[in-house]
């Protein structure tokens, strides 16, 4: 091989050396600082899962079985629902953590419902898993079927969805006829959140009562709370 045909290969051999560093260096510098990220966001969920139990423990403690009227339990959903705001009359309990899937809500059932024995418990889960929310929907009944036998149960249906999520609605509906079947099988009060939220012609969520597609305006928790207050006055009476 003579000197010219070495050289190019040497040259050949950095480049490709060169490319492939440059390669490595941008893998490392997007991946990292997004596995960093994904850490960090890891974290600060699980401190504010554990912000909300203990928060829970301290209210079981606080209140005696079947004096709070009212627990709602689900996600972000309920968790942005100014409870004293919309339902003065009675002593609630907010049980909601954004993000929540029906396996978190079941993991939390003890802190979050069976230790306060509430009067009436109000679930509204599954948007943040939908599908695969009956892998385990069914098991929360049964769960509160046993340890709550004196609590009033109220399945609120997956509400109506827009923007970007608007695609899921048929799902949503879909979902919301298995829930409605399985309150009717343990004889829990299903309300029907889906339809007063949900514009026919543009199928989806009323704009008006949404500020991104998925959570609601105080417009939105109006509609929601004019649905459930009457099954809760015929309940508790007031």
């Amino acid at each position: 091989m003579n000197k010219k045909k070495k050289i190019i290969i040497i040259v050949a051999a950095c480049l490709v050396a060169l490319i492939v560093t440059g390669v490595l260096l941008y893998v490392f510098l997007s991946v990292v600082p997004e596995k960093k990220k994904q850490e960090e966001r890891a974290r600060l969920v699980k401190e504010y899962y554990n912000a909300k139990r203990i928060r829970y423990e301290e209210e079981n403690e606080r209140y005696a079985d079947f004096e709070v009227d009212v627990a709602f339990l689900g996600d972000s959903l309920t968790d942005g629902y100014d409870l004293e705001r919309y339902y003065p009359q009675y002593l609630t309990a907010n049980r909601g953590i954004g993000g929540e899937t029906t396996i978190g809500l079941e993991q939390r059932m003890q802190v979050s419902v069976y230790d306060l024995q509430p009067k009436v418990a109000v679930m509204l889960i599954g948007g943040n898993n939908l599908n695969t929310m009956f892998d385990n929907y069914e098991r929360i009944l049964q769960g509160m079927k046993e340890n709550l036998p004196n609590t009033e149960i109220v399945l609120l249906s997956l509400t109506a969805l827009g923007r970007d999520w608007a695609r899921k609605n048929e799902l949503c509906t879909y979902n919301n006829v298995r829930i409605k079947k399985l309150a009717e099988k343990y004889r829990y009060r299903y309300v029907d959140l889906f339809t007063p939220l949900f514009d026919l012609d543009a199928n989806e969520l009323k704009p008006e009562y949404t500020v991104d597609g998925a959570h609601f305006t105080p417009e939105g928790y109006e509609v929601v709370t004019a649905q459930v207050t009457p099954v809760l006055k015929e309940i508790l009476g007031r």
